[in-house]
């Protein structure tokens, strides 16, 4: 039999193989009923699992993906169905005319720091978007990170993504997630969190623009305890990038930079406000860079970024009286980043949907 006459969930035809990876395959689908093509995801369970932690592993894999479809951020990949077929969960996603992030390096080699910070901007966005309806991602890695053909990065595969409050590690004590990209707190069996995938975000920031992994190593117990215990080697090639990258590695997920203070500084580098170091940066052993001074101000071009997105207002909302404070507007918010308010959130800034 071959692929094209494997219809999965009476709708969606496979017609090959684009992808697999430790979770499973992905496979480009058509979808008979609307006539599309979308991206099926294969997920295959650990042949270790017993018949019982199988269909635990079924059960929580829909309904993770079910909560990753709610996510509707033109960052992220769409969970368009969810579907229990052949005894495993397959999650039908928008198909989006890529690369992936992985194979752009492999190929052709880093990328320069400009374009790693737009990149992820991106993939920030998605992160937050998800987090919102609490939902973290758990393998945040170049290989998941799409470069669709209008520039534009779309974070994929949501397959092993979680609700907020659920265990990092299996039943049979299996470690989901790829080693050279999994948080030290998670390498250490402790739970995931919004910052596991921040640093996630900076392994793969570190990647893109250096060019290698920081942390892989010859096998996969190396390599978690490379994560949990080691630093990083020299960054040569990030300029601007190196103190959001290190922030983002910093081992103590509650000293991390936040996602605010992540998003000021790789807006300034868009922007061309922040300065080019002039020579290879090393984070100094057991040093966890903090991106802001003692007295909460933020260095260079990125207070003065700060600044600016304090001195200008967002526009009034409807109904709202003229001169309404800014603070009021945004309960409370964040005070770098208009668009962050913490207790009443609004959208990322719109921007074209992947092509």
């Amino acid at each position: 039999m071959t692929d094209s006459q494997v219809i999965i969930g009476s709708r969606y035809r496979l017609l090959e193989q684009i992808g697999r990876g430790g979770m499973g395959t992905v496979w480009r689908a058509r979808d008979e009923v609307l006539g599309r093509d979308v991206a099926v995801k294969e997920v295959i369970p650990s042949p270790d699992l017993s018949s019982l932690e199988r269909e635990i592993f079924t059960l929580r894999t829909l309904r993770e993906a079910r909560a990753a479809g709610r996510i509707g951020h033109p960052g992220v990949a769409t969970v368009y169905d969810v579907i229990e077929e052949s005894d495993r969960p397959w999650i039908v996603m928008q198909l989006v005319d890529s690369r992936t992030l992985g194979a752009v390096v492999r190929e052709d080699g880093p990328l320069p720091p400009r374009r790693v910070a737009e990149i992820a901007l991106d993939v920030l966005g998605a992160l937050v978007a998800a987090h919102r309806v609490g939902v973290l991602h758990r393998d945040v890695k170049p290989d998941n990170v799409l470069i669709a053909r209008n520039g534009r990065a779309v974070l994929t595969d949501f397959g092993i993504a979680m609700l907020e409050g659920d265990s990092s590690v299996t039943r049979t004590g299996a470690l989901i997630g790829t080693p050279a990209f999994i948080a030290p707190e998670r390498a250490g069996g402790g739970p995931a969190e919004f910052a596991s995938d921040l640093w996630s975000l900076g392994v793969t920031m570190y990647m893109a623009v250096e060019g290698r992994s920081p942390f892989e190593r010859a096998h996969p117990l190396a390599t978690l305890s490379a994560v949990m215990h080691q630093d990083p080697p020299p960054l040569r090639s990030a300029g601007p990038l190196a103190p959001a990258i290190f922030g983002l590695l910093g081992k103590d997920p509650a000293r991390r930079m936040t996602a605010e203070e992540l998003q000021i500084h790789l807006q300034a580098i868009v922007s061309g406000a922040e300065p080019q170091p002039t020579a290879p940066v090393a984070l100094p052993s057991g040093a966890v860079p903090r991106p802001r001074a003692a007295s909460g101000a933020l260095p260079g071009a990125v207070a003065a970024a700060a600044a600016r997105a304090e001195a200008t207002p967002p526009p009034e909302s409807p109904g709202e009286p003229p001169g309404t404070p800014r603070a009021a507007r945004s309960g409370g918010g964040c005070r770098a980043a208009p668009w962050w308010p913490r207790r009443s959130p609004r959208p990322w800034p719109p921007a074209p949907s992947p092509g």
